[in-house]
This record gives C-alpha cells, sequence and structure tokens, in this order.
C-alpha cells in the first residue's frame, strides 16, 4: 500500500476562504506575466515555492482541493494555475457530495463554467440546493455518470435533465411520492434506454424508472417507504395504476436491494423479485438482500433461489437470515472467485461455514469482505446449544483465517465469541494474521485475555449510590475488586490486542461494540428506554486496551460502544494524539452507566483531534456543557454532530457559542432529556443565527423520549441519517466499491 504524502503546510487552505494565494504578500497577476514566473527561493520562507513542483505533482495537490474551490478561485491565482485547473484529470470528474459550502449561486457559476467538460458528476445528498438549481445539470450534456440521490427533482426536472443527456449510462436517483412516470418525455426514457447501471432510492411504492431502463446491467434499490403518511393514514404495497410493472432484467449483473423496517418495504422488493423469478439472468453474478428482522420466503423467492443454484456462479451474495436458515441452500450454491459474502444475523454454524462456504478450506483468495455480525454461533461447532459464555473453536476461525487470507473487511460484531486460555488460539492472535485488514468490527468481549479472565475471581457487584445534580440519586453497580487497568493508560504490549493492532498497521476503520450493545435511538421506532447488561467479560477491557487504539496511524475511523470497563478514559487521550488522521469517532456507553466518567479524558482527546468531521456521542446523563463545547470548537475541521443522551442536559448558550466558532458546523442534532420548549427555542436560535450563511445547516433538537420522535427524525436527510444520527456497525455492511 502506498502510503499517502503529508499535506504541504502552508500551500492550500481549503476552508471557508477558499484557496489562499501562495505568493503570500505578492501583488495579484498583472498584464505584463511577470506573476507566471514563481519568486526566487530567497523570496519564499521555509523553502521551495509552490508553482517549483512539476505538473504531475501539482496536479496531484490540486486533486485533494473541492471543485468549486479549483474553478472558482484557484483558477484565478495566475496563469500557470488556471491552465492546470482546467487538466482533464480534474474537471472530468466533479465531486460536490458534502462540499456543503457549495451554495446555489457557486453550482450555477461551475456549470457555466465547466459544464461542457463534465463526464461524471456526484451531487448525492446535496439536499439544499433547489430544483431550480439542479436543472442546470441538463447544461453538461457530456455526463456518462450522474449521482442526484437526495437532491429535490420532480418528474417533470428529472425528465428535462435526462432529456439532454444523450451519453449517460449511469443514473442515480429518488423516487418521492408524487412521481408520475407518465411525465417522462420520449427524449427522456430514450435516455433511460441505454442506462446501465442504476441507483434508486425509494420513498413512496413504484417501480420508479426501472421500466423505462432496458439495458441494465446493475440495479441497486434502496427501500425508505414508511408505513404510514404524516395523517397517520397506513400505506399499500400496490403500485402506481398504469406504470408498466415489468422491468427489463435479462442483462443484469448485479442485484442488490437495501431495505430499511416496514412491512411496506418488504412488500414492493417482492414485487421487484417477481420478475426475476420467471426468469433468472444468465450473467447475474452478485445477488444481494440486505433486510432487518425476518422476511418470509415465498413460493417466487424460492423459485429464484432454485433457478440460482442452477445457472448462475455467483462472485457476491447476501441473502435475509430466513432464506437461510435451516436450509441447504449454500450447498447448491455455485462461487466463482467470490469478493463478497454476508451472512448477518444469520443461524450459520461453524461446520457450515468451513463445509458450505469455504468447501473444507480451499482457497479463497478472492474474498475481499466478509460479514458475520450477528452469527453467533459462525466460530463453534454444529451445536445449537452453545451458551454466550462458551469459548468459540479456534481451529474453526484458523481454516477461515487460512483460506480467506486477501480479507479487507471482516465483522464479526454482535456475538459473544470467547476465547479458550491456552497458547496460540486467542482470536487476536489469529485475526493478526490476516495483514490486508483495512476496516474490522470485533464484539469488547472477544478483545479481552483469556488469561485475565481466567484467573479473575467473580464478584456480586453490589448497589452504590451516585450522587447526581441536586441530590438525585442513581443506582448503579460498581464492581468491589479492583480493575486490572485501574492507574494504567498505556498500552500492555503484553496484551492480545495490543499486538493484533500491532500486525495491522495499516487498519482504517475499527469498531469495538459490545455484543449487547443497542442503540437508545432506532429506526422508525420509539427510543428504547432500558438496555441490555454489557457481557462479563467486556469488563476486562478498559483504558489499557483503548489506548493501544493508538498505534493505528492511518485510522480513519472508530467506533467504541459498551466498555464498561473504562475508568477515566485516559485511553482516548493516546488516540488524539496519534491517530492524527481520524475523522469519525463514535462514542456510545462508556464506563458505568450512572456517571460519565470519561469527560476530561474526552475533552483532552477533541484538543488534538484536527482533522475530526463527524462525532457521535451516545451516553445516558451526559452533560453537553460549556466545558465539552470549548474543547469540541478545537476541533477546526467538525463538520456534523450528534448527541444522544437518555437524561442528559445541554446549555444552550454553550451550544450557540459552540456554533460561531466552529464555522462548518452545518449538522447539529441533540437529543436528550430536555424539555420541548428547550429545544425548540434552541433550534430556533440556531436557524435563526447560521442557516443564511450555512445553505446546508440541518438542526434537530429534540427529547430523546418525546413520542414525536419518529415524525421528526422522518424530516433529517438521508445521508445524515444513515451516516451519523442513526447507530450501526458500518464495516462490510455492503461490497466494496459497490457504487461511485
Amino acid at each position: 500500500r502506498c502510503v499517502q504524502p503529508r499535506p504541504l503546510p502552508g500551500l492550500l487552505s481549503r476552508g471557508r476562504a477558499g484557496f489562499q494565494h501562495p505568493w503570500r504578500g505578492r501583488r495579484e497577476a498583472s498584464d505584463s506575466g511577470e506573476d507566471d514566473v514563481p519568486p526566487a527561493a530567497a523570496d519564499v520562507a521555509g523553502g521551495a515555492h509552490l508553482l517549483g513542483f512539476s505538473d504531475e505533482i501539482l496536479l496531484h495537490i490540486l486533486s485533494h482541493v473541492p471543485s468549486i474551490d479549483l474553478v472558482l478561485n484557484v483558477r484565478h491565482t495566475c496563469r500557470k494555475l488556471a491552465a492546470l485547473c482546467l487538466d482533464k484529470s480534474l474537471v472530468h470528474t466533479v465531486l460536490l457530495q458534502k462540499d456543503y459550502q457549495a451554495s446555489e449561486d457557486k453550482v450555477k457559476q461551475l456549470v457555466k463554467e465547466i459544464g461542457q467538460e463534465i463526464q461524471q458528476l456526484n451531487m448525492a445528498g446535496c439536499y439544499w440546493l433547489s430544483g431550480s438549481t439542479i436543472e442546470h445539470v441538463a447544461r453538461c450534456r457530456g455526463l456518462v455518470k450522474v449521482n442526484l440521490s437526495g437532491c429535490h427533482l420532480t418528474s417533470l426536472r428529472l425528465s428535462k435533465v435526462l432529456s439532454a443527456l444523450q451519453h449517460l449510462r449511469s443514473l442515480a436517483i429518488d423516487v418521492s411520492p408524487g412521481f408520475d412516470a407518465s411525465q417522462l418525455s420520449s427524449e427522456c426514457k430514450a435516455t433511460l434506454s441505454r442506462v446501465r447501471e442504476l441507483k434508486q432510492t425509494l420513498f413512496t411504492p413504484s417501480y420508479g424508472v426501472v421500466p423505462c431502463c432496458a439495458s441494465l446491467q446493475k440495479l441497486l434499490l434502496y427501500f425508505e417507504i414508511l408505513d404510514r403518511t404524516r395523517e397517520g393514514a397506513v400505506l399499500s404495497g400496490q403500485l402506481m395504476v398504469g406504470q408498466s410493472n415489468v422491468p427489463h432484467y435479462q442483462n443484469l449483473r448485479v442485484f442488490y436491494a437495501r431495505l430499511a423496517p416496514g412491512y411496506i418495504n418488504q412488500e414492493v422488493v417482492r414485487l421487484y423479485l417477481a420478475v426475476l423469478s420467471d426468469r433468472t439472468p444468465e450473467n447475474l453474478h452478485a445477488f444481494l438482500i440486505s433486510v432487518p428482522g425476518s422476511f418470509a420466503e415465498s413460493g417466487a423467492t424460492k423459485n429464484l433461489l432454485d433457478s440460482m443454484a442452477r445457472n448462475v456462479a455467483l462472485d457476491a451474495l447476501q441473502l435475509p437470515k430466513s432464506w437461510l436458515n435451516g436450509s441447504s441452500l449454500l450447498q447448491h450454491m455455485k462461487f466463482n472467485n467470490p469478493f463478497y459474502f454476508s451472512f448477518s444475523r444469520c443461524t450459520l454454524s461453524g461446520g457450515h461455514l468451513i463445509q458450505r462456504v469455504i468447501n473444507g478450506g480451499k482457497d479463497l483468495r478472492s474474498l475481499a469482505s466478509l460479514n458475520l455480525s450477528g452469527c453467533v454461533h459462525c466460530l463453534s461447532p454444529d451445536s445449537l446449544l452453545r451458551k454466550a459464555e462458551d469459548a468459540i473453536d479456534s481451529s474453526i476461525l484458523e481454516t477461515l483465517v487460512a483460506a480467506c487470507c486477501n480479507l479487507r473487511h471482516l465483522n464479526l460484531s454482535a456475538a459473544h465469541h470467547h476465547s479458550a486460555e491456552g497458547p496460540g488460539g486467542h482470536l487476536c492472535q489469529l485475526l493478526a494474521r490476516l495483514r490486508h485488514l483495512r476496516s474490522l468490527s470485533l464484539p469488547v468481549c472477544s478483545v479481552a485475555d483469556a488469561a485475565a479472565w481466567a484467573d479473575r475471581v467473580p464478584v456480586q457487584p453490589v448497589m452504590r449510590a451516585v450522587p447526581r445534580g441536586f441530590g438525585k440519586k442513581v443506582r448503579i453497580g460498581v464492581q468491589t475488586c479492583p480493575s486490572p487497568f485501574l492507574g494504567q493508560a498505556a498500552p500492555q504490549p503484553s496484551s492480545v490486542f495490543w499486538s493484533l493492532l500491532k500486525n495491522l498497521p495499516f487498519l482504517e476503520h475499527l469498531e469495538l461494540i459490545g455484543s449487547n450493545f443497542s442503540s437508545a435511538m432506532p429506526r422508525n421506532e420509539p427510543a428504547i428506554r432500558n438496555s441490555l447488561p454489557p457481557c462479563s467479560r467486556a469488563q476486562n477491557v478498559g483504558d489499557s486496551e483503548v489506548a493501544a487504539i493508538g498505534q493505528l496511524a492511518f485510522l480513519r475511523h472508530l467506533t467504541l460502544a459498551q466498555l464498561p470497563g473504562i475508568l477515566t478514559g485516559s485511553g482516548l487521550v493516546s488516540i488524539g494524539l496519534q491517530c492524527q488522521q481520524l475523522q469519525s469517532l463514535s462514542l456510545a456507553n462508556l464506563g458505568m452507566m450512572g456517571k460519565v466518567v470519561y469527560m476530561p479524558a474526552l475533552s483532552d482527546m477533541l484538543k488534538h483531534c484536527r482533522r475530526l468531521k463527524d462525532l457521535r456521542l451516545e451516553q445516558p446523563y451526559f452533560s453537553a456543557n460549556a466545558q465539552f463545547f470549548q474543547a469540541l470548537s478545537q476541533c477546526s475541521s467538525l463538520q456534523r454532530l450528534c448527541l444522544v443522551s437518555r437524561s442528559g442536559s445541554l446549555q444552550p448558550e454553550a451550544v450557540l457559542a459552540f456554533m460561531a466558532r466552529c464555522p462548518h458546523v452545518v449538522v447539529c442534532h441533540m437529543f436528550t432529556g430536555e424539555s420541548l420548549a428547550t429545544c425548540k427555542n434552541l433550534q430556533q436560535s440556531l436557524l435563526r443565527s447560521f442557516q443564511a450563511e450555512r445553505p446546508a445547516l440541518n438542526v434537530v433538537i429534540f427529547p430523546l423520549l418525546h413520542e414525536g420522535l419518529t415524525d421528526v427524525i422522518r424530516d433529517v436527510p438521508m445521508v445524515h441519517l444513515d451516516e451519523i444520527t442513526l447507530f450501526k456497525s458500518r464495516v462490510a455492511e455492503e461490497p466494496p466499491n459497490l457504487w461511485w
């Protein structure tokens, strides 16, 4: 793996002011052309001048500058940069996704300047742009690939845009209530007939534009339909009257469907699958259906699976758990150099995993991503009578590691994978052999040292009262035996978890999630008031193990959830100091539940997180006070904040001051124990103060346990709801490079 070059300090500034002129203190470009010549080295403090680099290096640097800054600011700096900024390698692909400073006027000007040169345009999640601005995409007549997911598009506007894009081959859109395929013009349908890749997010029961796409090779469907309207009316899965119900699947190579909770999403996806069951595409290579909860198998789906087992060889597979549990389907499926498997929440035993999936340990070097989250028996023998405290069979994991030696993404969360005492058989020691891993999700109890657990004398917790606020008391369990990590903040080189991370130096995404953890804020349901206690082995994972994460110099995304062994949170400081690439941080239920013990350490950590963009914090009784927001305001790159705290509190003045100090923050979601009036007043104050200068600003302040929470959540833009507001494991959630 190539190590990414360090950014050149002082050369480029990607803040709100855009590009800073590299010739600090010099005059603007003049007609004489003198500014095309880089100044002498003596004139530039700190070494070589930016324009002294070769064009190849400059193009690489400029590729990291947002497209709008590049075209509207950097290009006007000098003549050399003016030419480089219009290089085909920079303007053929324009990424506006998460460019929260992309205002209506800037997007229109960008399209005017380079619209004819753009071949790939990603505007996913640009919810703040109006439909009239999105219409300007029609001027990019050379577009081959465009992503408009999350953008405001009516049927008529979609028709106008697509009618002008004759070269389009890849399209991503939303299908919202009111969509009418009969409003699509003949020119629009002609464009759709040539589209080979379609990603469609459905917010209403509909086929969308699928029946118009006669050349489809890749179809991605995201079902986000709610069972009830705002008025309480129950929606039906009956598709829109008069719309064709014959999707063209004959050339399909990839079929992917991800369903949000709700019966109506299951009802609609069955209509999409019905056509597949009649005739399975001969070139189908990937078949993936992600469904939360149960999804009953029907006669049509049985016919589809039987046909797939007979006629196709797959590269990627994910099926609902009810289709696999107790079935011999995997035994008959054929695979051809598979790169992705997901058996999330299936009752797949270790024996079946070895025999039916990896064929007794045969070479599976092609497998890049494996999701076994919630598979409680996948590392154990065939017995289904296994208890949570029973140890895994290390030989099963050893076979898996040997066969899938090139794994890059592995998810083993939501299960109790306990290792027995003995040399070389610990889960961490076996996973350390997977040197290509880039993302890893593990249950907290799986990284505990087996020897430390065996030596531990079980002691019943005693109940003590911890004072909170004005004499209010919360009953919590406090262990009477001393923690083995008391007073230790530095990682212990002898621990198996420390050794695991030492052998995976290029890990970019790490999740440690308690086996029994469930977020207080689930999807489309009221907030959860009670949670299951953590696994007893998780008590042995504390500050020392968290400090070991500091070894990961390339870590970008970190999730820590339900770690009861945290005493002071001192390990967080090590992460802040050493993991300088960290961009996304999610912390939930650290330490004992009745008291937030890690606030000082978290404040120290945040001072060092200069590149942190997303912070999600879920902790009961959390006090979002001035001290917290003062520390958070030092995260100069922060863009999104989500706070979930049952019985938690916040200080409105501190929130307002924080938003004023952090001009890049565009998402502020807070769900606490404050009153509805306090939340509404703060939300209105934030919108009134900052909406004008931050077009993408999305603020939701609401009581966590309020009955109206579900209705409030439905208005959150999908890009934020899916990525930060709701908690979930994201490792191996989808096949790598599924879209864009």
